[in-house]
């Protein structure tokens, strides 16, 4: 089937149109895949743990994107699945086996950038994706928001820690993601060390990390909230939803300032320690991250629907080709840092990679802006769409508007 670069001056003014009417949720994709990059950058893309400086740098950085970025993508993500979901809908289609397949794809390219970062969240967001399948036949959505509470709670977390205290033998053994066996190859080995490492013992860690810090059990219910959210049409009218989305971040700013700066000293009145203090650590840590997340999208969407909209909507391009920057993020920045390349780690102050990523976030702003405005796609957003569809006959170049004689 022959590749088609436009599909008419109709068809490209409705999809502006749709552009328009999600340029807040891109916005806000936008915004957390930036935040994700400069937590990235001062974590050296991992290899900031070989000699970690927690000072200044870290503590803003992490505590301003660290796990939030993270929350703030898998609630797009549910979002996204509804929008999905519903196009297919209208067009009278049954969507199920084709967002499946379109996980799938996702799932494979997230393999391939875990060749560069062992890091990849592609890959968790794919699997943990095929949820959203039959979460989508729950039509309450109060339903879904217990479900999602009942996630936030982190019970497997909670229920390791209790254990951990009775002496059960493997509630109290150490997590996999403590063990750190790949190091070695990104301070100095090859590139094909690297892909092997990353492949065998970083795959472990990258799931072992989701999975017993609780990540996974939290994204499922940000999966859920963004489904709600995408239902009810948070995203398209924010205003009809002002008295609500104020009184929640109200109560966001009110819960994430005691957690962040008295989360230790709680445990040390718990008098936790060792496994139990570990396990209540990381429900502690999802809290907090999950309540400064809630509290960073709300304040987002508020300085968006005022004064702050010109400069927040700059981050809706970047929002529109996550998946091309996300990767591209890996394969430019991991060499900066890792021994096949520059090995820039032991050289590089946590101040100097913040820098550096925040010049990069501008460019890629930049790089962003100028291709959107002539595709409708990003690079690999396109491939990933065509893939899914199985044709080529997707729109990408963008038709110039003719000239008024």
């Amino acid at each position: 089937m022959p590749l088609k670069f436009g599909l008419g001056a109709s068809l490209d003014k409705q999809i502006r149109a749709g552009s328009q009417r999600l340029e807040l949720l891109d916005s806000v994709r936008g915004f957390a895949l930036m935040g994700l990059f400069l937590v990235h950058s001062v974590e050296q893309y991992e290899t900031f743990w070989s000699h970690p400086d927690f000072g200044a740098v870290y503590q803003w950085d992490f505590g301003l994107f660290s796990g939030k970025a993270y929350a703030l993508m898998a609630l797009c993500f549910g979002v996204s699945f509804y929008l999905i979901m519903q196009g297919a809908a209208r067009r009278g289609q049954d969507y199920r086996w084709r967002f499946a397949w379109r996980l799938t794809l996702l799932s494979g390219i997230g393999l391939m950038h875990s060749l560069f970062y062992r890091g990849d969240i592609l890959q968790v967001l794919a699997l943990l994706g095929f949820a959203m399948l039959p979460l989508d036949h729950i039509k309450s959505n109060r339903v879904l928001f217990i479900l999602a509470g009942l996630c936030f709670l982190e019970p497997p977390l909670l229920l390791r820690a209790w254990l951990a205290a009775k002496g059960v033998g493997w509630a109290m053994a150490q997590p996999y993601y403590y063990t750190d066996l790949g190091m070695p190859a990104l301070l100095h080995g090859t590139f094909l060390d690297v892909a092997h490492a990353n492949l065998t013992v970083g795959f472990l860690m990258n799931w072992s990390y989701s999975i017993e810090s609780g990540r996974v059990v939290q994204m499922l219910g940000l999966f859920m909230v963004g489904l709600v959210l995408g239902r009810t049409g948070f995203f398209t009218d924010p205003d009809r939803f002002k008295l609500k989305r104020r009184i929640v971040l109200a109560v966001a700013v009110a819960l994430a300032a005691p957690l962040y700066f008295y989360g230790s000293d709680m445990l040390n009145w718990m008098m936790a320690d060792g496994p139990v203090r570990q396990n209540l650590g990381s429900a502690l840590d999802k809290w907090t991250g999950l309540s400064i997340a809630a509290a960073e999208l709300l304040l987002f969407v508020e300085l968006y629907q005022g004064f702050a909209k010109p400069l927040l909507s700059l981050f809706a391009n970047p929002g529109r080709m996550t998946l091309t920057l996300y990767v591209g993020q890996s394969i430019v920045f991991c060499p900066i840092f890792y021994g096949y390349g520059f090995g820039l780690n032991s050289v590089l102050t946590p101040g100097e990679c913040l820098a550096m990523g925040a010049i990069a976030v501008v460019v890629q702003g930049l790089l962003a802006h100028w291709w959107m405005r002539r595709f409708h796609y990003g690079p690999l957003e396109w491939l990933w769409r065509a893939a899914t569809r199985t044709s080529l006959d997707i729109p990408f170049a963008k038709i110039a508007a003719p000239a008024i004689a």
